[in-house]
């Protein structure tokens, strides 16, 4: 199982990325933005699982999008990273999640908020 990338926060969501998954991306002729199709599944700290797809988009300037696929460090507010995560569990508990993202040499690292 993956875990959290160094500095990365803990919140109400504790777990870790099982093993498998996919990651598509596309980069969108005209604008170079690059469209993401992901479908991975989460083992949370209390034994849920939680599937998690998610369609995104990262846009941002040619230099700095070039920069991030390359993995360098690139600050989040250098560029435009949103997801729409779609949650799938049979846990009430989890009901509430939603999130965006920034991309970090060594992974995606997201942000999860409540729905209210």
């Amino acid at each position: 199982m993956a875990s959290l990338p160094a500095g990365a926060s803990k919140g109400r969501l504790r777990g870790a990325l099982l093993p498998g998954g996919s990651d598509w991306q596309a980069i969108r002729p005209g604008d170079g933005a690059w469209m993401l199709d992901v479908r991975i599944v989460l083992k949370t700290d209390d034994g849920q699982i939680i599937g998690m797809p998610y369609r995104g988009m990262r846009h941002g300037p040619k230099d700095v999008l070039d920069r991030v696929a390359r993995g360098e460090v690139v600050r989040a507010t250098d560029y435009y990273l949103r997801i729409a995560p779609f949650f799938e569990t049979a846990s009430e508990k989890y009901g509430w999640l939603i999130g965006v993202g920034h991309r970090l040499p060594e992974g995606p690292v997201y942000q999860v908020f409540e729905i209210l």
